[in-house]
């Protein structure tokens, strides 16, 4: 297979910078020259077809214990917004020292020129809204800087909303929804045209978000929980309005959310992704699912391995029955007119 001859992949969700920033301290030139190490660098993509994706910055929770409720601590309103400082500086550099051979992309045509360019669209994305304090100063000087996507949670409360916790055998319905800071970020979002991610709501907080945004409801890396009864899975009416938005599901690679028994096994097959595919497609339309692959951010099928294993992903779905049009809209066309929707232009 020729690189011409590959489908380009767009995807939701990765978490290469938190992965860099804790690695090698030359961590631009392990992206920009490849690596052994987690999933994604920029050879690999080339090899694979993947063209870009939404580059998360997830700060982690502090070292301290969890929770009465079992939650994950949630970092301080400073560290956070420093740590996203730092992340998205990092995600400046790779883009400085590519030659053009990536592009922090900031509009729907800057990722269609840069993937016909076979430049790596970059997109910048907070998972977890910690680094914004309830004023929203933050955000609107972020937006500036490039930020075109946000989760307000990530599996951990914040200031404003209560992120589902992992949990299996689980549905999302745990815990309550947006808190009055949280619904002004809704708001504030959809003015700024900032895409709002749904993948760690709980069920609560999707419907206050469904009730409140004008904008496609989207879940970045979420998958059917009609089949992985995962609590960050996707019920059949969650599903449902995402279509009715003109939304979109990125199926998370993971092996916690693709599988019926909760297990972190990595012996898992490649059909199990595209079973979750194929069910959302059939359930709510194929031009409202795309790939959300969580790359760098958890235990993926051995079968994949990495990015440069995308085109057995894509063999896989051409051998499920989907066409080449299907595919092409999985593979990036989806993402790219949900993106150009919600951004505006």
């Amino acid at each position: 297979m020729t690189e011409s001859s590959i489908i380009p992949v767009f995807d939701g969700h990765n978490d290469v910078l938190l992965r860099l920033r804790r690695g090698s301290s030359n961590s631009v030139n392990a992206f920009l020259q490849g690596e052994s190490a987690g999933h994604i660098d920029l050879p690999r993509a080339r090899q694979g077809g993947l063209a870009g994706g939404l580059c998360a910055v997830f700060i982690p929770s502090p070292d301290q214990p969890r929770t009465e409720n079992d939650d994950f601590p949630t970092p301080s309103q400073p560290d956070a917004l420093n740590e996203t400082l730092a992340m998205f500086r990092l995600l400046l550099a790779i883009e400085a020292q590519s030659n053009g051979a990536v592009k922090v992309c900031r509009s729907a045509a800057d990722i269609r020129g840069s993937i016909a360019d076979r430049r790596f669209a970059a997109v910048f994305h907070i998972e977890g809204a910690e680094a914004i304090a309830a004023d929203l100063d933050a955000l609107y000087v972020l937006h500036q800087a490039g930020l075109r996507t946000l989760g307000p949670v990530w599996s951990r409360p914040n200031v404003f909303a209560y992120g589902v916790p992992f949990r299996f055998r689980s549905t999302p319905d745990i815990g309550p929804g947006l808190s009055d800071a949280g619904k002004d970020l809704v708001r504030a979002c959809n003015e700024l045209r900032i895409m709002i991610d749904l993948s760690h709501m709980n069920e609560q907080g999707f419907w206050d978000i469904a009730k409140l945004s004008n904008a496609p409801l989207v879940a970045s890396h979420s998958n059917a929980h009609a089949i992985s009864p995962h609590s960050r899975n996707l019920t059949d009416k969650q599903l449902d309005a995402i279509r009715d938005t003109g939304g979109l599901v990125g199926i998370n690679f993971g092996v916690l959310f693709l599988r019926d028994d909760g297990t972190r096994n990595a012996d898992t097959p490649i059909e199990l992704l595209v079973r979750h595919i194929a069910y959302i497609a059939e359930r709510v339309g194929i031009e409202h699912v795309a790939l959300g692959s969580d790359f760098d951010g958890t235990t993926i099928p051995q079968a994949l391995g990495d990015a440069a294993g995308l085109p057995k992903l894509i063999d896989a779905l051409r051998a499920h029955g989907f066409d080449d049009q299907a595919i092409r809209n999985i593979a990036h066309e989806n993402w790219i007119r949900v993106l150009e929707r919600s951004w505006g232009g």
